[in-house]
């Protein structure tokens, strides 16, 4: 099975993505992405600074026979070209995992085909397979709005939680800031944008959990201390907001980076590898697209012999070619037919 050609049509739902992908694995195992179509939800929920997941889900409804339809015409493809199906059955918005998966295993039944229900962290974590051709072990770091968590990846199904937020994913804390600064939405390129023009060291921004032993995360403290810095110079002018979010994408940068760096000493520890054994980090999740973020972590892997991956942007945020590509991952390691998979809210990747 391992050197045959598999096509995968792969699909995305979990949160304000609708998006399907069809992705071909060659019998050599390289990867060709042959469509990745996402249709966005921004101007839906950007009057409410935020997911809103009725409207999310009433979305993917409307959308998701059509984002299928033209993944396949994009590919220049059949239904009967297709040798596998897979889609997210979790994490995410209940209602949106539900509509991605049951139209998933709808299309498998009607065409026969064997039926992948892919965790959504799983294909965050294998996507440097799809984009880079990297396989395990290697470090993760996955940070979106929904999840920052530390994974050390064994192989495919075996991940090992090194570290996890306490409390807000750093996505969602870089949303909040934009949000409290009235920036727009989504708030993560806009923090970004305008914290290339201030002084990161205006504002002392606390640094919430660094130095710990562990390998975890919190960002929750780091919000309000933003919120109470933009109390205390009300009225606040542009150049206030240039700075805050310096100094907040400073602090949180510095956060990410000493929670890695505990956690590539406790990775080495694992494999029992010293510091000359050139090792690989991977970043994923839309956070992954931030400059600043790459520029500090590319540093940090430097000192520490890790050399930093990070996929293409478009397969950083949600998309159905990581879907795929995770679907044909597990197939090939024996895992066939999932039509009895329930969507789940939540589903840790290290169970």
């Amino acid at each position: 099975m391992s050197h045959k050609q598999i096509i995968c049509l792969g699909l995305e739902s979990s949160c304000d993505d609708t998006a399907a992908a069809i992705v071909r694995r060659n019998a050599d195992g390289s990867a060709d992405i042959l469509s990745n179509i996402i249709h966005t939800q921004t101007d839906v929920h950007a009057p409410f600074g935020g997911v809103v997941p009725e409207l999310a889900a009433r979305a993917h409804i409307e959308y998701m026979d059509q984002m299928v339809a033209e993944a396949l015409k994009t590919a220049q493809l059949t239904y009967n070209d297709l040798n596998l199906v897979a889609a997210t059955s979790g994490p995410g918005l209940l209602g949106g995992v539900i509509v991605g998966l049951m139209s998933g295993k709808a299309i498998s039944l009607a065409h026969d085909l064997p039926f992948i229900a892919v965790n959504h962290l799983e294909g965050h974590a294998l996507t440097a397979g799809l984009s880079h051709g990297i396989e395990p072990p290697y470090l993760l770091l996955l940070i979106s709005g929904g999840h920052t968590q530390i994974l050390q990846v064994n192989k495919v199904g075996q991940y090992e939680l090194l570290g996890t937020t306490i409390d807000d994913a750093i996505g969602e804390a870089f949303d909040k800031t934009a949000k409290l600064l009235g920036l727009g939405y989504p708030g993560g390129p806009f923090v970004e944008q305008y914290a290339k023009q201030g002084n990161p060291k205006r504002f002392n921004l606390p640094r919430p959990m660094k130095g710990r032993k562990n390998c975890d995360f919190s960002f929750s403290g780091l919000k309000t201390a933003v919120l109470l810095a933009a109390k205390n110079i009300q009225p606040i002018t542009q150049q206030d907001k240039y700075d805050l979010c310096a100094a907040f994408q400073a602090a949180a940068t510095d956060v990410l980076a000493d929670r890695l760096k505990r956690a590539m000493l406790l990775f080495r520890e694992n494999l029992n590898v010293t510091i000359d054994s050139p090792q690989k980090l991977i970043i994923a999740g839309g956070v992954a697209a931030n400059q600043a973020i790459a520029k500090k972590l590319t540093a940090l892997g430097q000192q520490h012999n890790f050399e930093l991956i990070v996929p293409p942007a478009n397969l950083c945020t949600d998309n159905g070619a990581m879907i795929a590509w995770a679907g044909i991952t597990q197939y090939l390691n024996g895992n066939t037919n999932n039509l009895t998979a329930p969507p789940r809210a939540r589903w840790p990747l290290y169970e």
